[in-house]
């Protein structure tokens, strides 16, 4: 499990596991630092991929079935021992939902809260008409980057640096652009969704989100564009709403 999950304290008595999935091109020590943060009742598993950190020679994945497959493969008993929770940003909150409904479907296993950033509903007409950006060239590639930002400075301006993490982020946008998901008749999920988003950032369907889930659908808007979530003040403010809102969940379940 330790090649797929990154977790840095291990909390065999929490109540409670908040698994956490990458953005494009990301690795998994952003997500697993929040165990430092969260209380004791709260375990961090953040995911890592092919293709990044101790991975980086494994070929990337080619498509969403295979990254939701190998993340339940190890961790289905984990889910299946006590609550857990999802989060995800862009790209990872498209694998949040593809991971919550095939875990659901196919063995009747829900997340007990989704935490959803900066990302429109997979169905939504939004996504689906968005320019395609893992086709553009290197030169063009490096510019959008730059201007989405949430990217070190000094990596893009070194080609070796920038050779090494590009690919990363361009497979991971191949899969979230190929990744298709009808608008279901009926929800396909019962638990609660949050949804962050910077409001600088191009703006997201999140109201569609309301289609993929009988639970409350919330929407937090926090000031900052594409990362707004790598603000320390932003950041603390998710860790607090995730807190609050998974200690509710646990005594609920309790």
């Amino acid at each position: 499990m330790d090649k797929v999950i990154t977790s840095f304290n291990k909390r065999p008595d929490a109540l409670a596991r908040l698994i956490c999935f990458p953005w494009a091109g990301g690795g998994s020590i952003h997500y697993a630092r929040w165990a430092k943060t969260l209380n004791n009742s709260i375990e961090v598993y953040s995911v890592r991929l092919p293709g990044r950190e101790g991975r980086a020679k494994e070929p990337f994945f080619q498509n969403m079935q295979e990254i939701v497959y190998e993340v339940i493969c190890v961790i289905l008993p984990q889910l299946k021992e006590k609550p857990f929770a999802l989060f995800g940003h862009s790209f990872g909150a498209m694998t949040c939902f593809a991971f919550a409904e095939h875990v659901n479907k196919v063995y009747n296993l829900e997340p007990i809260h989704m935490f959803l950033s900066g990302a429109s509903a997979p169905y939504s007409e939004a996504r689906l008409q968005a320019p395609r950006k893992s086709h553009l060239s290197d030169q063009e590639f490096l510019v959008w980057v730059t201007y989405i930002g949430g990217t070190p400075p000094e990596i893009l301006a070194n080609a070796e640096l920038a050779k090494l993490f590009l690919p990363a982020l361009k497979a991971d946008l191949c899969v979230a652009e190929n990744y298709r998901c009808s608008r279901p008749s009926t929800p396909v999920l019962s638990c609660p969704v949050l949804c962050f988003d910077g409001k600088e950032d191009a703006p997201h369907d999140l109201q569609a989100w309301k289609d993929m889930t009988n639970g409350d659908v919330t929407v937090q808007m926090l000031p900052g564009s594409n990362f707004y979530l790598k603000e320390e003040a932003n950041e603390k403010y998710i860790l607090d709403h995730i807190t609050k809102h998974l200690e509710t969940a646990e005594m609920d379940y309790l």
